[in-house]
């Protein structure tokens, strides 16, 4: 029991700077929230006043009567969704053939796909953009999302996570005459569970908050996603700081409740995607 005395309190120091750093990270995230219930008085007073003296919706009433926020949240969504689940079915089979099956070229392959990660996406913008221009998919939620499905980061870390699977899962399969898509879907997937809750909140993290392509491939008012009704929103005329702030909350939330429920696989997978390349 002494020993644990002094152990604790050897490591106070610690535990105040983690708190004084945990309340650092907090404390924007605090302000935003109270700031969506202030009047505009309050939000720009000095000194500034933490908690709202009365708490109001106006500012989200103000919000909804600018832009038509839930058509925007709809859009993004539908991104979100629709980019990073059937992005991870998709990345899931490349990764797979690069970890599992054996085919000439398949390390040549996988480095040119490791090699387009250090391409910014600001220099294949516009092709990406005259491709989905002249397949007529211009305003449309296919020219929105399936040039964003495929991308390297998620294919390297699947294929971390089938190569560190047992060789005797896959044996037993043959074994029993699984057919190879069944070996991947039935036995080889349900195993890296951690992985694939990480690709889809980081998938559907990407595109909730993904700013230029959106803004890109649509012109129409009515498919722009939140990022983009928010970024027009707050550069039109004058600034309304609380109907910005509400803005923000209403775009951050989802997020971090994705997050919140999925932070134990997330942490997981991103420790295991990493331990073998």
């Amino acid at each position: 029991m002494r020993r644990k005395t002094v152990k604790f309190v050897k490591h106070i120091p610690v535990y105040i700077l983690l708190s004084f750093v945990v309340v650092l990270i907090l404390m924007p995230l605090f302000w935003m929230f109270n700031s969506s219930f202030k009047a505009k008085v309050e939000i720009l007073a000095y000194p500034p006043t933490f908690f709202a003296k009365v708490a109001s919706m106006v500012n989200f009433e103000k919000l909804a009567r600018r832009i038509p926020v839930m058509a925007y949240v709809k859009n993004s969504v539908i991104y979100a969704l629709l980019t990073a689940i059937p992005g991870v079915f998709i990345n899931s089979l490349a990764g797979y053939a690069f970890a599992r099956l054996k085919f000439k070229g398949r390390n040549v392959l996988f480095i040119i796909t490791l090699a387009t990660m250090m391409i910014p996406f600001q220099v294949v913008m516009i092709p990406l953009y005259l491709v989905v221009h002249k397949l007529g998919m211009y305003d449309t939620y296919a020219g929105l999302i399936l040039p964003k499905m495929a991308n390297a980061i998620s294919i390297f870390m699947m294929r971390s996570a089938f190569s560190g699977l047992p060789v005797e899962l896959e044996e037993s399969g043959r074994i029993d005459g699984v057919s190879e898509f069944g070996l991947f879907w039935r036995i080889m997937l349900p195993q890296c569970k951690p992985t694939i809750v990480t690709l889809i909140i980081l998938g559907v993290n990407g595109a909730w908050n993904d700013l230029v392509w959106p803004l890109l491939v649509t012109g129409d008012i009515s498919m722009r996603t939140l990022s983009n009704g928010l970024a027009l929103f707050v550069g039109t005329d004058t600034v309304e700081y609380g109907a910005a702030f509400a803005g923000a909350l209403i775009s951050i939330l989802p997020m971090l409740v994705l997050y919140l429920i999925g932070q134990r696989y997330f942490v997981e997978g991103t420790v295991t995607s990493g331990l073998k390349g």
